[in-house]
């Protein structure tokens, strides 16, 4: 209450309001002094005018707190806010009328129209003369700072202008308008706020670097990647900085709960040149599903894990359990979670391996999650090909024993977190992943519902590519690629949880979800772009340098949606592969082959025996080699270099 008083009274709404009566006052005297210099033509006219001087008065000021005019920041103003000071006014001069004549006091409609017009004229001319001394003021402010940045705004449309006249009012920017670019002939060569109007063509590149320019803002709506990396590669032939002027691309690294989606100027990311736009997966029912429900989630300090702790905390569940063998990411998302959340969220943090049955009997028995997400993997290529039985031991039977507690303690869901290294596998840790999604399609007869998730790589989770390429290029390089020929499908963090959530909504039995992933994207491609971002050149400032392919590595992953098989979902993103289960017998007996060659192994550091038994369990586990030699033939490399 005390705040909205406090609001109410703030003292710029005092200051118009006294000046507005000030105003009143001054109308008021002059019609007042006209009105007795004609009380000899017309005598009663002067008695009259003084009535309506008070009624008008009484009601425009009541007018003022009705239409809620001093709530209008009028530096800011628009046409529709003087467009209401005038809906204001005449409802004011119509509300004077029986207002007079229940007061018995009427004095005609003409002596009240004078006086309203009278407070009409002097309000609008006020506030239009205070806008226009304020925007030549800052203007010319702004052209004698010396440490103000001239740019050059690529788009003379409805952005581009609101942009501009963002810079020229806000005294606080860094950035000075000087021209407009576009390719409408219609507005070239004219002025737009007092901003000369360019025709983008190839001259363009010349008539900036004569311009006193610094710098080039993009502000486009709805540019899709390419044109953004077209745009980007060609203004930065001028030597400017280019920039972007759009909602932020949704920062990998920061917590979903930070990011706003307000309009700012900020620089190209790479997201923004090679990948496509971040896509809403899920939906308000699918959100509300999870309302009031007990879910954990297992591996729920990585980089998917955390971030489906973030969208389920704001559906508001009834519980939320977060485990992870690794504390110090266990810990960073709960600290992440009581600070924005507090104790209006009932979650709690257990560390524990999957590993460990009796451990995981013990969490499922005191909780009883109704969902779960089971995120806890090992997930490194050429480590796991490597370390081949911690990869079964983990990935496998980690699964195994979080599937078992799930259909012990009667969970309704349990959702797989799957990868595209799993189809036609040519590693182990893909290999595993198979066998993983074996494991959860064979429980068709349980009254739990399993379901999997299958998508690409994620961008800026630990270990992946983006990161390491921004530590290389932060030590001045060589950035490494394994081969320049390398393709791979990549979604961002909030789509690949939102994809698992919906999953996770519409599970029903053993289904393989899918998502359509766009188009892949080089490797290599990535490296000189990011290099380019920073300012630098490619081979010349930072160097790029080929490893060559590690263990178990491909040159491609393949399609997830090619096959006539697959099924059509509620959302036209997500399919359903149509692959016939085996059942828990068959798995059982695989979970046999593997426990055996992983009892075998022990006390190896790389066992021939594990590889071999995952290849007689999974039959679609490949060699690399014999898939990279066919790899230029492949839909994904003919689809990468169509691209290109």
């Amino acid at each position: 209450m005390l705040d909205k008083i406090k609001h109410a009274f703030a003292p710029r709404k005092v200051i118009i309001f006294c000046f507005d009566i000030m105003c009143y006052l001054m109308v008021c005297a002059v019609i007042a002094i006209i009105s007795e210099h004609i009380s000899h033509l017309y005598p009663l006219f002067s008695h009259f005018v003084n009535v309506a001087i008070i009624l008008c008065v009484l009601t425009s000021i009541s007018r003022a707190f009705v239409f809620r005019i001093y709530n209008n920041v009028w530096r800011y103003s628009n046409s529709y806010s003087y467009l209401i000071i005038v809906a204001a006014d005449i409802s004011a001069c119509i509300c004077t009328i029986p207002l007079s004549i229940l007061l018995k006091t009427y004095c005609g409609i003409w002596p009240v129209v004078v006086v309203a017009a009278g407070f009409n004229i002097v309000t609008l001319c006020s506030r239009f003369v205070y806008q226009l001394m304020y925007k030549h003021l800052n203007e010319k402010e702004s052209r004698t700072e010396n440490n103000k940045i001239n740019v050059a705004i690529v788009g003379a449309g409805q952005l581009g202008v609101l942009l501009a006249e963002e810079l020229i009012l806000k005294s606080t920017s860094h950035y000075t308008p000087y021209c407009f670019i576009d390719t409408d002939t219609d507005k070239v060569g004219s002025k737009i706020r007092g901003l000369k109007v360019y025709y983008e063509d190839e001259s363009i590149i010349d008539t900036i670097k004569d311009l006193p320019v610094q710098e080039i803002l993009i502000a486009l709506p709805r540019i899709d990647n390419e044109r953004a990396l077209a745009l980007y590669e060609f203004y930065s032939r001028t030597g400017c900085k280019v920039k972007l002027y759009d909602t932020a691309v949704q920062d990998i690294s920061s917590p979903s709960s930070s990011r706003g989606t307000r309009r700012s100027i900020r620089e190209f990311q790479i997201e923004d040149l090679l990948f496509r736009r971040s896509i809403e997966v899920s939906s308000p029912e699918s959100r509300a599903y999870y309302r009031n429900k007990v879910v954990l989630v297992t591996g729920g300090g990585g980089s998917i894990g955390s971030e489906l702790c973030r969208q389920i905390a704001k559906c508001q569940p009834k519980q939320l359990i977060i485990l992870d063998i690794y504390e110090n990411n266990a810990y960073d998302i709960q600290q992440e979670l009581w600070r924005e959340y507090g104790v209006s969220l009932d979650f709690r943090v257990e560390i524990a391996s999957v590993r460990d049955r009796v451990r995981l009997d013990a969490i499922f028995n005191h909780y009883r999650p109704q969902i779960v997400f089971h995120a806890a993997a090992h997930k490194h290529v050429p480590l796991m090909e490597h370390s081949n039985s911690e990869a079964i031991k983990n990935n496998v039977m980690g699964t195994y024993n979080t599937a078992d507690m799930a259909e012990k303690y009667g969970v309704a869901k349990f959702i797989l977190i799957s990868t595209d290294k799993a189809v036609n596998p040519t590693n182990v840790m893909g290999a595993s992943k198979r066998m993983c999604e074996m494991v959860v399609q064979c429980r068709t007869d349980s009254k739990t519902s399993f379901a999997a998730v299958r998508f690409g790589n994620v961008l800026g989770s630990n270990g992946s590519v983006i990161p390491l390429f921004k530590k290389q290029i932060a030590k001045g390089g060589p950035l490494t690629v394994t081969d320049k020929r390398i393709i791979r499908y990549f979604m961002t963090i909030p789509e690949a949880s939102q994809l698992v959530m919906h999953a996770g909504s519409m599970a029903k039995r053993g289904e393989l979800f899918v998502l359509d992933m766009g188009k892949p994207v080089k490797i290599y491609d990535l490296a000189v772009n990011m290099i380019k971002l920073s300012g630098l050149r490619p081979d010349i400032d930072i160097e790029i340098v080929e490893t060559g392919l590690r263990p178990g590595e491909k040159l491609y992953e393949e399609l997830l949606i090619k096959t006539e098989k697959l099924q059509k979902t509620s959302n036209n993103l997500i399919f359903i592969e149509s692959d016939a289960p085996l059942s828990r017998e068959e798995v059982e007996d695989k979970i046999a082959i593997l426990n055996r060659a992983v009892e075998a192994a022990e006390g190896e550091l790389e066992s021939v025996g594990v590889k071999e038994a995952l290849m007689e369990v999974v039959p679609t586990f490949h060699n690399p080699e014999d898939v990279n030699c066919n790899a230029e033939d492949s839909a994904e490399m003919k689809i990468t270099n169509a691209v290109v």
